[in-house]
């Protein structure tokens, strides 16, 4: 025998998790045009839409994309002259660097995956696609600037102080 209204608490009881993990599971759009960055990002770091919405959280992630990691470095060592110099190569891809947890500025808080965080690094955004990338790092490889260049899939993200 059923009882009624069990049915419609169970129901909203999944609606509330569904609508809960899909907030969770929000990725931010990544802005890659170094003329255009989202309000409140700084020269070296790739922007993305994060939320608004005052909800307390460790992280928010942007969507994943494709970089072109085009040299390495010291950590905290990557100086926004080279940076600059490197963007003026690619005037429509953001050229980034992580520098979260270096002295010059504590509070910054922007990092990225699937890196070596201890690793400092120069990378430009190459796309949404595997495609995409791999037509990119060809243009990157015709500069013969970068001969380590290589394409490594991430996402961007902000760590909450």
């Amino acid at each position: 025998m059923r009882k009624t209204g069990t049915v419609p608490i169970f129901l909203l009881i999944f609606l509330v998790w569904l609508a809960l993990a899909g907030s969770a599971l929000a990725q931010g759009r990544i802005h890659p045009d170094p003329a255009r960055p989202r309000p409140g990002f700084k020269p070296h770091q790739l922007s993305f839409e994060t939320p608004q919405d005052g909800v307390a959280r460790d992280e928010f992630r942007s969507a994943p994309f494709y970089a072109v990691i085009l040299k390495t470095a010291a950590p905290c060592s990557v100086k926004e002259n080279e940076r600059a110099e490197i963007q003026a190569l690619f005037p429509s891809n953001k050229v980034f660097s992580p520098l979260t947890s270096c002295d010059q500025d504590p509070e910054d808080t922007i990092f990225y995956t699937n890196v070596n965080p201890k690793v400092g690094f120069i990378a430009v955004y190459a796309g949404d696609s595997l495609e995409q990338a791999q037509q990119f790092l060809a243009v990157v490889k015709q500069t013969g600037r970068f001969p380590g260049a290589n394409l490594r899939r991430m996402q961007a993200v902000l760590g909450y102080p």
